[in-house]
């Protein structure tokens, strides 16, 4: 990475983009400009933009009394709830940088982060969805961990987070910069410790004004939390803080089901939520046999993979609203389709950044641009991206300061980016590279094929071979018909499937992704 570079963009943003003010300030100027105006629905209970602030101060005067410093890391790994965004802004108030882990986290991880982060701070419900994180608190302490262990609910020998909120609620001087980091969220990926993503106060309230924008968003905007608030999606896309920056009401949902969703969309009023595709599938197959109200919904966003085109149409006739696709990463770059956007683009495209300031673009493998059409790697810079992860854990830009996605993209004609997966899915049978998304938009067309995943699986003599997973609970086709079917649909021979298998659900990351990983290691057993 070239230095110099990056303190040229680094000053032209200071000056031209980023917004100048904590997350902490900022929930102080919405508490005044808003005072009583509902900011939080939460297990049926409604919360002022002044409860939210007052509780925020009062949690970062308890942190601080407590013992933590400013500048220190505390892993937060709580359920969704109205105390995890009051104590996090808390956290932003007092300096101290949170670390948002996700409640589906184990002790190898957490432990793992704990360690990587120096964190003194570790913040757990007792318990959730069954689990018991007093227990898992114990095996990190085990592990090594030596800071402080705080708990919503029955603490034990823990401290508990009601204390905190006994402090006063005086406002803090403490002196924060803009530019200092705000946050830490958590790189995607199913297996090892993750890395942590710094994510700045100016630059992130920056990026949820913008897709604030891009949505439409409102006073009288009411966004649900449908999935994990530790995702940058549902935090910040515009999530909670493009909610809160706008006036709006955030609603929270405890879990990510179909029945708690759509009723909190019924009874609360929600006017646009975020989904990731397998959760919206689960939501139509609910409103099949189920009558909600979804009347006030005008916009259902669905990101976080790769959208089949079915799906988005069935994803607007369902919900009888318009869908917004958004492809985004943790470390940065936003792009969305927009509200008045035509079918085919809402259906089959990602959008455009939501930035002017964001300079994506498409290479080849010796980083050379591609034109319009032509599939290559994503990468991407601009005010809200990253230059490094935390500690650079992983060399993630090139020399000229572009963030390396991973990500096999082409931009289209008018100007749309279409993602069509990650660079480390192409499968190489013998030598050919094979897009696995060709062969299931193929697929999905078949009659007797709803849903369909195309893996590669290491084998000895090919290098690796062609799976297709089919989802259902009968075997409706066997193996040559599936080849014959693309045969006749002039597909290649090179890229014609090796095996298939059936499976009644797909396994799924603790984002809600289809675990592609999980499907390789199923395939290779015979």
């Amino acid at each position: 990475m070239n230095l110099s570079i990056k303190q040229e963009l680094e000053a032209r943003y200071e000056k031209e983009v980023w917004i100048d003010t904590t997350l902490g300030e900022a929930l102080e100027n919405w508490a005044e400009k808003y005072q009583d105006k509902v900011a939080v629905t939460f297990d049926q209970v409604d919360y002022s933009y002044e409860d939210l602030n007052e509780k925020a101060s009062r949690a970062a005067n308890g942190l601080l009394k407590m013992g933590f410093k400013p500048g220190e890391h505390i892993v937060v790994q709580l359920p969704n709830s109205y105390e995890f965004i009051a104590l996090v802004f808390g956290m932003f108030k007092a300096g101290i940088i949170p670390i948002f882990a996700l409640p589906a986290q184990r002790k190898n991880e957490i432990y793992g982060i704990l360690k990587n982060a120096d964190a003194t701070g570790y913040v757990i419900a007792d318990s959730f969805m069954g689990f018991d994180y007093l227990s898992l608190a114990d095996e990190v302490i085990e592990m090594g961990y030596e800071g402080k262990v705080l708990v919503s609910g029955d603490c034990k020998s823990f401290l508990s987070t009601e204390d905190l909120y006994r402090e006063s609620a005086d406002v803090l001087v403490e002196s924060i910069s803009p530019s200092s980091v705000a946050l830490y969220l958590l790189s995607g990926g199913t297996t090892g410790i993750p890395k942590l993503i710094p994510r700045r106060h100016g630059d992130y309230l920056y990026m949820a004004s913008q897709v604030a924008k891009r949505c439409e968003l409102d006073e009288e905007s009411v966004y649900l939390v449908s999935l994990p608030v530790e995702h940058n999606f549902p935090w910040g896309c515009p999530g909670v803080i493009g909610t809160l920056l706008t006036g709006g009401r955030v609603v929270i949902a405890t879990v990510s089901s179909p029945d708690e969703i759509l009723g909190l969309i019924e009874d609360e009023g929600v006017t646009i939520t975020a989904l990731v595709p397998v959760l919206a599938n689960m939501c139509i197959d609910l409103l099949e046999y189920d009558d909600f109200d979804l009347s006030t919904l005008k916009v259902v966003q669905i990101g976080g993979s790769v959208l089949d085109p079915n799906l988005a149409m069935r994803i607007e006739e369902s919900f009888e609203c318009t869908l917004q696709q958004v492809f985004g990463i943790a470390e940065g770059l936003i792009c969305t389709t927009k509200l008045e956007d035509d079918d085919e683009t809402r259906f089959y495209k990602q959008g455009t950044p939501v930035s002017s300031y964001d300079e994506p673009r498409i290479v080849d493998e010796e980083g050379r641009d591609l034109t319009a059409g032509e599939f290559g790697h994503l990468i991407t810079r601009g005010p809200y991206t990253i230059y490094s992860y935390f500690k650079g854990a992983k060399e993630c830009v090139d020399e000229q300061c572009y963030f390396l996605t991973g990500d096999r993209a082409r931009f289209c004609e008018d100007g749309n980016i279409q993602v069509v997966g990650r660079l480390m899915e192409m499968i190489n049978r013998a030598g050919e590279k094979i897009d696995p998304t060709e062969l299931e938009d193929m697929l999905v067309s078949h009659p007797e094929i709803e849903d369909v995943q195309v893996v590669g699986i290491k084998d000895d003599n090919l290098g690796e071979k062609i799976c297709v997973f089919i989802r259902n609970d009968e075997e409706t086709l066997k193996l040559n018909e599936i080849r014959e079917f693309l045969i006749s649909n002039k597909v290649a021979a090179f890229k014609l499937p090796d095996q298939i298998k059936y499976v009644s659900d797909w396994p799924l990351t603790n984002v809600g992704k289809i675990n592609r990983k999980e499907l390789k290691k199923m395939g290779e057993i015979i």
